[in-house]
């Protein structure tokens, strides 16, 4: 029923769609799969060389380096649904795809069936797991998830990790995470361990790795989904998951880095955005209202919503087409052109400016239509149909895949910052899709644009605690002045405190 449903919407599009260069807008659920995921919503080091009586070992170069080419094209991409990696768990081994995500800490496996995925960790099959008894459960920008924690063996098919052992939540339950037609059984938080859930006592994949590797605390991320059709497999996205120091071979140019503002999420400052070579003119707080993170688990570049429609509005002024749905910019539909016309010439670049590791400088990263105009689906031999690659949010800024697939970003944890570099993959037709630029001056924005400390979620659980033990206390309080009254009801004496002039009760009178 639903191939004759896109059927008929095909035959009609190609019966009424007009030869010249104008588009057509569908909606957007007519294409399997949702595109504005975020698992809210990244893997691998040094390869085995000579056994050590620790089961860990590095390869490296005769520099004494680490080697970094087998980890090179260890990330397959899932046409809009993130980059994953090939994961060994247990013993024996059971091989899983795992999500690479910047944005959460936890490492977690499908551990029982589910109708959106083709296999799962079937934890009573290793010898090597042990449970822990505790139940944990994580809940993302979309989709949920509960499971039970305990710790495994961990190895990655292409890579350096050989029999780490790592915390591992096993996924029982879940809701709106697995989605139809995903190629990845569990997700890798690389994120602080403040995130962890059921708390920071969790150690994430990544402090495990180089706390039993003693390899660098840096890793870098390099996506290659740049003018992919999100609807094609045979075309995939590829990448690549470098743990423990930077590969010169997946970017040119220099490396801008900008600090870490808060452990937690890669949180950074945004200053300004222009679309255009145009200022949006806002407050730099409101780029970086609640926060400003770097996440590859996110596919989109989600903004803040008066950030959103500010961007939306400069774009519409830009652009050579003015008659786009309202959908199109929702997302809820797609815009067609016919095939061979691409639309990328009609809009504008978009630039986010990012303060430096100088205070009193920033540098831009500046992304091409060509990363948020995104082709999803081919309609029959006549169409080509285009999402919004950008979306509103309702918990800050993240620069996600639709950003990130024109840079090599590196995560540099020993240092606190993050750096973003040309990546050698960001092209279309052989035409580049990204730019960086800097120095440029930043005295003219606030010296902070994070007006407002982070409130990271393990402090509003300690104060949402402390709210329920004073409540709890007056609540007993206001039971014991109940009580007293009755237990005072004796005699005449006018000086007793008695029900008729009880404090309690005159107040609930």
């Amino acid at each position: 029923m639903g191939e004759m449903r896109n059927t008929l919407r095909v035959l009609w599009l190609v019966l009424f769609s007009r030869t010249c260069c104008s588009h057509l807008t569908f909606p957007l659920k007519l294409f399997a799969g949702k595109f504005n995921s975020s698992v809210d919503l990244d893997l691998t080091p040094l390869q085995k060389k000579n056994a050590t009586s620790g089961g860990l070992s590095l390869a490296s170069d005769p520099t004494g380096q680490v080697n970094f080419l087998d980890m090179l094209g260890n990330l397959n991409g899932d046409s809009g649904r993130g980059y994953y990696i090939e994961m060994l768990i247990g013993t024996p081994p059971q091989t899983l795809n795992i999500l690479v995500d910047t944005g959460s800490s936890n490492f977690a496996v499908a551990g029982a069936r589910d109708p959106y995925i083709s296999r799962f960790f079937n934890s009573s099959l290793s010898s090597t797991y042990w449970p822990s008894g505790k139940t944990v459960s994580v809940r993302y920008t979309q989709g949920s998830w509960v499971g039970e924690l305990g710790t495994d063996l961990i190895s990655i098919t292409k890579g350096t990790i050989s029999a780490i052992t790592i915390n591992i939540a096993t996924i029982l339950s879940s809701e709106g995470f697995f989605l139809p037609g995903v190629k990845w059984q569990g997700i890798l938080g690389l994120a602080y361990p403040v995130l962890a859930r059921p708390d920071s006592s969790v150690t994430p994949f990544f402090n495990s790795v180089v706390r039993q590797t003693g390899i660098p605390d840096i890793f870098s991320l390099q996506m290659c989904g740049a003018g992919v059709s999100g609807g094609s497999d045979a075309d995939a996205a590829r990448g690549s998951l470098i743990m423990g120091g930077i590969e010169p071979l997946l970017y040119q140019g220099s490396v801008w880095y900008t600090p870490v503002k808060e452990e937690w999420y890669y949180q950074v400052e945004i200053l300004k955005l222009e679309v255009g070579n145009q200022n949006l003119n806002l407050d730099c707080k409101q780029y970086n209202a609640d926060k400003a993170i770097v996440d590859s688990g996110t596919t989109l570049l989600r903004l803040p919503q008066d950030v959103f429609h500010a961007v939306v509005d400069a774009i519409v002024r830009e652009a050579l087409i003015q008659d786009f749905s309202d959908g199109f910019w929702t997302g809820t539909k797609l815009a067609c052109w016919m095939k061979g016309e691409t639309p990328w010439p009609f809009f504008p670049k978009i630039s986010i400016y990012l303060r430096a590791m100088n205070a009193s400088q920033s540098f831009s990263i500046t992304i091409l239509p060509q990363l948020y105009i995104q082709p999803i689906m081919e309609v029959g031999n006549a169409l080509e149909c285009y999402r919004f690659g950008i979306s509103s949010s309702s918990s800050g800024l993240v620069i996600g895949a639709t950003v990130m697939e024109g840079f090599y970003v590196i995560f540099d944890r020993a240092l606190s910052r993050v750096g973003f570099a040309l990546s050698t993959c960001a092209g279309s037709s052989g035409s580049p899709v990204s730019e960086i630029a800097g120095p440029f001056s930043a005295l003219d924005v606030s010296s902070d644009c994070v007006s407002v400390p982070v409130l990271q979620e393990p402090v509003l659980w300690i104060i949402s605690y402390a709210l329920m033990g004073v409540c709890a206390i007056a609540l007993l309080v206001l039971i014991i002045l109940l009580l007293l009254p009755c237990r005072c009801r004796r005699g005449d004496d006018p000086g007793e405190i008695t029900d008729a002039s009880s404090l309690v009760r005159n107040r609930f009178k």
